[in-house]
């Protein structure tokens, strides 16, 4: 089989299959590699879904205001897939007086960058989600955000680049990448050599051992973070839902389940040995999530969960991701360290990459993001 292509990916999650289908949209032959044996196998498809922009660093919120703007509207008819978006806004939930302080500083730089996203008071939070428990006082309210279903959209980016002609090598781990001629131009895999004339990383923490066999190093390490569902439960809200510290996060799917992702703060080491503090990664975080979830909805208190899920997510050191081209190693491109916000960008990375990748130029400014703001400022 052809091992060449004008662009290689490494890593068939949400950000690899996006690439790849706004790539070969482009007319571009694309070629992804996938070290599981199956594509979205990682927090792509297993996350708690949110389409946001409030909350988020200023460095990457026009990126994901750009996003819920251009493409998310249109994404379901133009992947033939329903994603299940819903557009119906976020709470961001605040119980104390520093909560409230953090969502206003949230807030604050949100608002200087344009977004419609304000601080709303505890009689408004109710009239907009009458479920919430009377222990929050008050959230910041943005009213584009929203939710889509995130299994559905990577398996339909993938579907839709596979029709278009992109090509996906499942169970191929890969081992390292080579240059010729100061080019980045070949992936060595375990079991074959893939060559092209782009090479886009994007395999969440291993991309950080994969870009260091070309002296490319992203400081960023592993913390421990779980989703957990529901059994069915009768409609009560379209929102996305959050908190001020970021403990637990989610909304109602469209056929009623419960989706909640949360961390516990375990931060993991970077030796696969789990989590630094503690013998069992995952039998902590649900519980606490749990607890947390009910003081926010005590309605749900009697609600069954049907499963649950642990990972790891790539957390870069200065909270936002890696992306664009890197001026050591020409051909090479990063998309990598999205610290558990990927999800929700992830269109507007893979349509921005292609136009970086294609023409040189992106209509939003990567700048901010990209690998060389970790240099030694001389």
């Amino acid at each position: 089989m052809d091992k060449k292509a004008d662009v290689v990916i490494i890593g068939g999650g949400v950000i690899g299959c996006a690439a790849a289908y706004y790539l070969t949209k482009r007319g571009k032959s694309v070629i992804v590699i996938e070290a599981s044996d199956n594509i979205g196998n990682g927090g792509s498809s297993r996350n708690g879904g949110g389409v946001r922009q409030s909350g988020r660093d200023p460095r990457e919120l026009p990126l994901a205001m750009y996003g819920i703007e251009k493409l998310w509207p249109n994404l379901s008819q133009e992947l033939g897939v329903d994603c299940e978006y819903h557009k119906d806004g976020n709470l961001r939930l605040g119980k104390t007086q520093e909560h409230l302080k953090i969502l206003q500083g949230l807030t604050d730089r949100a608002t200087a960058c344009g977004l419609d996203v304000r601080m709303i008071d505890a009689d408004e939070v109710k009239k907009i989600n009458p479920y919430l428990s009377d222990e929050v006082i008050g959230a910041s309210w943005c009213p584009t955000d929203g939710h889509a279903n995130p299994l559905v959209t990577t398996l339909a980016f993938y579907r839709k680049a596979r029709q278009q002609g992109a090509k996906f090598f499942t169970g191929e781990k890969v081992l390292e990448l080579r240059k010729v001629k100061g080019r980045v131009k070949k992936v060595i895999a375990e079991d074959n050599v893939y060559e092209g004339n782009y090479v886009l990383v994007a395999a969440g923490y291993e991309s950080r051992d994969i870009l260091s066999s070309v002296g490319i190093d992203v400081p960023m390490h592993k913390e421990l973070v779980e989703c957990l569902v529901t059994e069915a439960q009768p409609h009560m809200f379209n929102q996305m839902l959050g908190t001020a510290e970021a403990d637990f996060y989610g909304h109602q799917s469209d056929h009623g389940s419960f989706v909640f992702g949360g961390s516990s703060g375990m931060e993991l080491d970077n030796l696969n040995k789990g989590a630094k503090n503690s013998p069992s990664n995952a039998a902590i975080t649900a519980p606490c999530e749990c607890r947390g979830i009910m003081k926010y909805f005590p309605d749900l208190k009697d609600a069954k969960i049907v499963r649950t899920w642990a990972g790891e997510q790539d957390v870069c050191k200065d909270g936002v991701p890696v992306l664009g081209f890197v001026d050591e190693v020409p051909g090479l491109v990063v998309a990598c360290g999205f610290t558990g916000h990927g999800f929700g960008i992830a269109p507007a990375v893979g349509e921005q990459l292609s136009r970086l990748i294609v023409d040189g130029e992106t209509d939003v400014d990567l700048t901010p993001l990209r690998y060389d703001r970790f240099k030694a400022k001389i």
